[in-house]
């Protein structure tokens, strides 16, 4: 069984506000991550590091000896539960630097309590620092550490090594497996044969792929065996104009393009749906990093924790997309976000995460609360946000039997807002206390201790 209370060494305990063996949370609007309507006046027993009971207050007898917080007025949902997030940011042209330490203090501090990196340039380090999370001795959520990209020739990143055949794909997922990864990505210019091949070592080792496709089409990736697909359907490129087998079309814009051109309720498109929910196939949605590309949006949130440079640098981008009056992502963004619902409708499975490199812009924790609004803007309830947010990203990591949503017995992650997300998604950005496995940290001390130096460490 995982460890209950949350270990806290030397280097994370200025972090910390709660650590206690038995804590109580009285009075407050529980929203459980299940997409129940909000229970008002409850309380929540945690106890080393789990949810003991959780009732009307009236009902639940607070153990002699607890710590008890008062919440009246305000929230507790789950910590959230994001699936395409990074420990990374780009610095230059196709290089990226190592964020593990800044970067996964920002998740724990928007309220991700649970995260998978939705791909590795930092190699060991991801892993490395997983673990060291995991030990107490750094502030972050639990991670899910994804190998290096598993990515075929064409892109010239200079810290991805392209896959050379079918041996190849298999010796990576061997090795990175044996270092402790404990995800897979696939990306653009792989091919259907690799990402095969890929897919079954993956499985083979109780361990799952996603993929953020060019080269191989949806439905050839649900036959090949991937268990989710990223970035919605804007990657999407079985609808693509002459798509030859095993070539990247235009590194995706092509796909994009062709996305916007469709209409969600056709039978072609419904029947792609039909395959992916067969094959249990899951869809992230990272509606967050295409906003930065789309003219007439806001300014992301966060900025000022990165190094000025970064953040100018990414203001400048932000001046030119909003003068682009021809971006395809006008027209794209809107149609994207009716594809993620139609995909829902169709019985398909959505996660979410928000891919913070891209040009930049994107934080860690902000975006994360981002996300969840854009859900909302794209025709979800608040409830429905906070479930895909929370519970469905649980479950897809095989941990939905120990977090996701508020329920005895489960690890307390959970977050204390100051508001009613289920009346106003807003509410999400109010984050007054994180909660992983009982253990309550500081938002704004996590922040602080980055500010203006995100983009060093």
């Amino acid at each position: 069984m995982e460890a209950q209370r949350a270990p806290v060494g030397p280097s994370t305990r200025s972090y910390v506000r709660f650590d206690t063996a038995v804590l109580a949370l009285t009075n407050v609007r529980v929203i459980d991550g299940t997409g129940a309507a909000p229970r008002e006046a409850h309380t929540i027993i945690v106890r080393d590091g789990r949810i003991a009971a959780l009732g009307p207050s009236a009902g639940v007898s607070v153990p002699a000896g607890a710590q008890v917080l008062d919440l009246s007025g305000k929230s507790v949902i789950p910590g959230l539960v994001m699936v395409h997030e990074h420990l990374y940011y780009p610095v230059g042209a196709g290089t990226y630097a190592n964020l593990t330490e800044s970067f996964s203090r920002l998740y724990l501090a928007g309220g991700v309590t649970s995260m998978r990196t939705g791909g590795n340039m930092n190699g060991l380090a991801e892993i490395l620092v997983a673990q060291a999370i995991a030990r107490g001795e750094k502030p972050g959520p639990f991670i899910d550490a994804t190998a290096p990209y598993l990515e075929g020739p064409g892109m010239g990143f200079n810290q991805v090594v392209p896959l050379r055949d079918t041996t190849h794909a298999k010796q990576l997922v061997a090795y990175w497996a044996d270092q402790g990864a404990t995800s897979f990505k696939a990306y653009m210019n792989i091919s259907r044969d690799a990402l095969r091949v890929s897919a079954r070592e993956a499985h083979a080792r109780g361990l799952k792929i996603t993929g953020h496709l060019c080269s191989v089409t949806y439905r050839e990736a649900a036959d090949a065996g991937i268990d989710d697909l990223e970035h919605g359907f804007f990657a999407m490129n079985d609808f693509v104009p002459g798509k030859t087998p095993d070539r990247c079309m235009a590194r995706g814009g092509a796909a994009t393009q062709s996305m916007a051109s469709l209409d969600p309720s056709s039978s072609d498109v419904q029947a792609l749906f039909r395959h992916l929910v067969e094959k249990r196939v899951a869809v992230t949605s990272t509606l967050a990093i295409f906003e930065t590309f789309t003219p007439g949006r806001p300014m992301p949130r966060g900025l000022d924790v990165l190094l000025p440079t970064l953040r100018e640098d990414y203001e400048r981008r932000y001046a030119a997309t909003q003068r682009n009056t021809q971006s395809p992502y006008a027209r794209a963004f809107p149609k994207g976000m009716a594809f993620e619902r139609a995909f829902v409708q169709a019985g398909g499975t959505l996660i979410v995460g928000t891919d913070p490199t891209g040009g930049g812009g994107l934080v860690p924790g902000f975006s994360n609360q981002r996300a969840l609004e854009l859900l909302v803007e794209a025709g979800f309830t608040p409830l429905e946000a906070l479930r895909i947010g929370t519970l469905n990203g649980a479950t897809y990591l095989g941990r939905g039997a120990l977090t996701g949503s508020l329920e005895v017995g489960k690890l307390a992650d959970l977050v204390v807002l100051d508001g009613n997300p289920a009346a106003d998604i807003a509410a999400v950005r109010n984050v007054q206390w994180v909660f992983r496995q009982g253990v309550g940290y500081d938002p704004q001390a996590l922040i602080e201790s980055v500010r203006g130096k995100a983009g060093l460490w």
